[in-house]
């Protein structure tokens, strides 16, 4: 028996932030990345909604022994679904994707900003897999950037929060400018 996989699309395409087996870089059509609030968290972030002709970048990486307690803790506000993957050497089928429940989640506003800790962790993961050509793409398919982005580097709130050099500083700058996002101080 072959154990399952997940597939990442935000914070779990950073391989430093957890250590599932197997991570491959991979894409899923049909889903579009969005910063989203919901009422089980105090700051918005990231979920995957259906969007036809769509075409997201991630990693997937096998859940050992079908054990899903620890990741599903981690995903706590998101819902376990599964979609296909696509490798360089062909599709994945069964893989779990997750996503904020609808009708659990709404548009992002100034009461529930994205954390730049987070996004940092993003970002530093789509460099290390795609390259900077991967981190401009996250930035274009991805919806809610209107979302305020909030400062808090300085004292990260993010649990799983990385250093970054100043290229990936850099990089999260560059993209920020690239939607007008708007960061306010933490």
């Amino acid at each position: 028996m072959t154990d399952p996989y997940f597939f990442g699309y935000g914070s779990l395409v950073n391989r430093r932030t957890h250590d599932y087996a197997a991570p491959r870089r991979a894409h899923v059509t049909g889903w579009r990345r969005a910063w989203r609030h919901s009422p089980m968290r105090p700051v918005s972030f990231l979920t995957v909604l259906p969007c036809e002709g769509s075409r997201i970048a991630g990693l997937t990486a096998a859940v050992p022994g079908s054990d899903w307690a620890a990741l599903d803790l981690r995903e706590a506000a998101y819902r376990r679904q599964l979609t296909l993957a696509h490798h360089d050497d062909g599709p994945l089928d069964g893989v779990a994707i997750y996503a904020i429940p609808d009708g659990h989640h709404h548009d992002p506003g100034d009461d529930n900003p994205v954390l730049l800790s987070y996004l940092d962790v993003v970002v530093q993961g789509f460099l290390a897999e795609f390259g900077p050509e991967g981190v401009m793409d996250f930035f274009d398919t991805t919806d809610g950037w209107t979302a305020p982005i909030l400062d808090d580097r300085a004292a990260p709130r993010y649990p799983r929060h990385q250093p970054l050099t100043e290229e990936e500083r850099a990089l999260v700058h560059d993209g920020l400018a690239r939607v007008r996002a708007r960061i306010v101080k933490g």
